[in-house]
């Protein structure tokens, strides 16, 4: 038994390393969000011609929210979708608008509020976490947030913890394709699809459905599974 339990510890002590030294994925991708003028992200992220603009009242349809619910919107952003976001599930229910930026997540709010929607919580998150309270959503969205995931493994272990039972997952990101999608997408984008889906489904969640309404973007939907 003593054997058995020096072992344990040995190999804790090896493991931890790996999990404690885990690098970014894509280091600097997040620079520009460090102190970000809300102005100007408003006028690159709220624009026509922007596909998930122009779409994103039927992204919203296929998120299938009720009154009551909770829902996360992860990189919220300029505030875009947590304002559609907040009316879809009512003065009952409440969204959570999550960003590393601290000048979005106030505007969003501020924003929100002027609207006449007060469900709407701030939270500043870390990078390699959501900070989002243990079984407390219903749905989380990523929207073109997920390629600015600098430690998905980590990040994706808490928005698995925060989703309740049977909890869903939808997430919109950019293709990545060679020889197809724009220059600037290949060398921003980190994952293509394909391993963007594997890494989530290894962190716990069922793969559900692809819908497609885009060109140059993907809607993915997942259950959560594993706790």
């Amino acid at each position: 038994m003593k054997k058995n339990f020096i072992f344990i510890v040995l190999l804790s002590f090896c493991l931890f390393p790996l999990v404690a030294q885990e690098k970014s994925v894509k280091p600097g991708i997040n620079d520009s969000f460090k102190d970000p003028s809300v102005e100007k992200f408003e006028k690159r992220f709220e624009k026509e011609g922007r596909e998930v603009f122009d779409k994103k009242l039927q992204i919203i349809k296929e998120l299938g929210l009720k009154p009551g619910m909770t829902v996360a919107d992860i990189g919220a952003g300029t505030g875009l979708f947590t304002r559609l976001l907040a009316p879809a599930v009512g003065k009952e229910g409440k969204i959570y608008a999550v960003d590393i930026a601290k000048s979005f997540v106030d505007h969003t709010v501020k924003s929100a509020k002027e609207q006449g929607w007060d469900n709407v919580q701030a939270i500043v998150c870390e990078t390699d976490d959501a900070l989002l309270p243990k079984a407390s959503v219903d749905v989380v969205f990523i929207c073109a947030t997920y390629h600015h995931f600098e430690f998905p493994a980590k990040t994706m272990a808490t928005i698995l913890k925060a989703l309740r039972p049977g909890g869903k997952l939808v997430v919109v990101d950019f293709e990545r394709i060679e020889g197809k999608s724009r220059e600037w997408l290949l060398k921003h984008v980190r994952a293509d699809k394909a391993l963007v889906k594997k890494e989530i489904m290894a962190s716990g969640f069922d793969f559900v459905e692809e819908v497609p309404m885009f060109k140059e973007n993907y809607l993915l939907k997942f259950k959560a599974t594993k706790k």
